[in-house]
């Protein structure tokens, strides 16, 4: 399973720690990781992946959850989505 991981929001500490502490408690790999900061809003794309196969109602549920505490809206997509764009 690979999955494409985005967060936004206002920047302030933590948030990638949070982020990260989170992918590891649900059995996810971070493959890759790109982040910044845009004026004042953090913004940052993970490409994570699992050999087990995941829920992905339940994952997202989970993100968003989490999301709100860390006050930034996280997001999480099956890559297969993007991979299917490219095969058309």
């Amino acid at each position: 399973m690979k999955a494409i991981i985005t967060v936004i929001g206002k920047d302030k500490s933590g948030i990638v720690a949070g982020v990260s502490g989170k992918i590891a408690e649900l059995g996810l790999n971070i493959d890759d990781i790109s982040q910044t900061v845009l004026d004042e809003y953090f913004t940052m794309m993970a490409v994570v992946s699992s050999d087990e196969k995941q829920d992905f109602t339940c994952l997202r549920n989970e993100f968003e959850a989490f999301g709100e505490t860390l006050n930034v809206k996280i997001n999480i997509q099956s890559a297969a989505i993007f991979e299917a764009m490219y095969n058309i």
